[in-house]
């Protein structure tokens, strides 16, 4: 896959700055590894009156069928399909545009500190693709660059085979562009449009899809004449995607219209026109329960064991007193979902040092998680078969020993409020047990005094009369008691702790 960038200048304004923009230097060509295969940026010319950068994509078609062999959920149909003859090696679609963001991430977003007013100034731009695939034909990609700024529009077709004229065009097209852009907007355009007329892409399309599609149209696809069109075929025309991307887009619309804030539009509803509450859910008022409790001990590095997919993390992290927190699972898939939940691959620097995800068994001693001010097992406990329970007591209060523990579960006596659990049915099938209140009371009580803490009971979820909360939370304080009796105490408690981690 090929496209070319080229812009022209003078003395006062070199053409040869477009390196600087691109933020790849015109004397070197740079190879970048991708998913896909490997992309290569080089200048074919760089003068001051004239500067030409050139994306090459060189696409493995091994890769490029072992991502694609699921369906559904894997990569593209076409891909899979088709196996190894198929055009994603060589004609521009989904594949160049993520290269592209990659490959010119700072340019994309007009960031250039040696030429920031360069960055900020149309550039005299013409843009080359040999090979677009354009379902729609010509007529399509006029209407898509022309409402863009572009002064020239060319779409070409390329016929299917030049010795054999009467077969007729394919649906590839020669692209070519021009016209005064910044270099930016020009970038965001090609990176949405690509695949939008290609009508296809080589992943699955997640939600996270719609923020990319509204960060890259800011500015520009609010007010596109053909922005359903847009919308809908970068979205794999999964409707919903699509509903959630034009109501979003609307609202920019409507915000520029009166030239206010999005947010502002957004939340321009009176609030004493509808009084009627909804009810929490219980697992953000388990959320909430955990942060107060953690800001009433006064914590900031905080352990969150079995962090699943990282909502508790993520409520973390919007707590600036909270310094250090870690994710901690067995679960690599977990993990992963907690990693794109948090999008720790686009989170800033000082954001990213704050927060850490690793794999490990709860089970196991582990000395990564020692010196920590606070330990949270949030509905944890209950998915362990009971034997292993007294491995995973020594893993946390024996060894890893915070300041402070919280452990939630299930409260199983509140069962019979809910409607559509039959009974004697616990309320998920990974559930290997759920205590009473009195059994959840006694086991903490016990795993307190036998390693030094103090313990006290919060109810989480509105509180019934008859069979309590629905969700039970037990808040481990550390003990300060005389040292040598305290280190006598534990080093008994210590040998009987692990005789039953071994016997579990």
């Amino acid at each position: 896959m090929f496209l070319t960038i080229s812009t022209t200048g003078n003395q006062e304004r070199p053409a040869t700055d477009l390196g600087f923009l691109l933020h790849k230097h015109p004397d070197k060509a740079q190879t970048f590894s991708t998913s896909h295969g490997t992309a290569h940026v080089l200048y074919p010319e760089a003068s001051v009156e004239r500067c030409t950068a050139a994306l090459l994509l060189e696409v493995d078609p091994v890769a490029l069928v072992r991502r694609g062999k699921g369906k559904g959920r894997g990569g593209s149909p076409d891909s899979a399909l088709a196996q190894y003859v198929n055009d994603r090696p060589y004609a521009a679609s989904s594949l160049l545009a993520v290269a592209l963001s990659t490959v010119f991430k700072s340019a994309l977003q007009g960031v250039c500190n040696a030429r920031p007013e360069r960055a900020a100034a149309p550039l005299p731009l013409r843009v080359e693709v040999p090979a677009l695939p354009a379902r729609g034909g010509a007529e399509l990609v006029t209407k898509l660059f022309a409402p863009l700024g572009w002064t020239t529009v060319r779409a070409e077709p390329v016929p299917l085979d030049e010795q054999f004229p009467e077969w007729g065009d394919s649906r590839y097209v020669q692209l070519v562009l021009e016209g005064e852009l910044r270099l930016s907007d020009a970038l965001r355009q090609l990176y949405v449009l690509l695949p939008v007329l290609d009508d296809a892409k080589h992943y699955w399309v997640a939600p996270d899809e719609v923020d990319k599609l509204l960060r890259a149209g800011d500015g520009w696809l609010a007010e596109h004449p053909e922005q359903k069109l847009i919308t809908s075929r970068y979205l794999s025309r999964r409707w919903s995607l699509t509903r959630q991307a034009m109501e979003r887009l609307e609202l920019v619309r409507l915000a520029e219209a009166d030239d206010l804030e999005v947010e502002e539009i957004d939340n321009a509803v009176d609030e004493t026109t509808d009084t009627e509450e909804r009810p929490v859910p219980l697992a953000a008022q388990r959320r909430d329960a955990i942060l107060r409790a953690l800001g009433a001990a006064g914590a900031s590095r905080v352990l969150d064991l079995g962090c699943g997919q990282g909502q508790l993390v993520q409520a973390l992290l919007k707590d600036v007193k909270f310094t250090e927190i870690v994710g901690v699972d067995v679960s690599m898939r977990a993990l992963t979902i907690a990693s794109r939940r948090l999008k720790l691959d686009r989170m800033g620097e000082r954001q990213a040092e704050r927060v850490k995800l690793m794999q490990g068994s709860l089970t196991y001693t582990d000395k990564r998680l020692t010196g920590y001010d606070a330990a949270v097992l949030s509905e944890v406990i209950e998915h362990l078969d009971l034997p292993r329970l007294p491995a995973l007591e020594y893993a946390v209060f024996g060894s890893a020993r915070p300041r402070t523990v919280l452990v939630t579960t299930p409260n199983v006596e509140y069962n019979v409020r809910w409607e559509t659990l039959p009974a004697g049915h616990v309320r998920h099938g990974d559930h290997r047990f759920e205590w009473t209140r009195e059994e959840f009371r006694g086991w903490a009580e016990r795993v307190a005094e036998r390693h030094g803490y103090g313990v006290e009971f919060v109810a989480v979820g509105p509180e019934d009369p008859e069979v309590g909360p629905p969700t039970q939370m037990a808040v481990f304080t550390m003990i300060a008691q005389d040292k040598q009796a305290g280190q006598d105490k534990q080093a008994g408690h210590a040998g009987q702790d692990k005789k039953e981690a071994k016997a579990a």
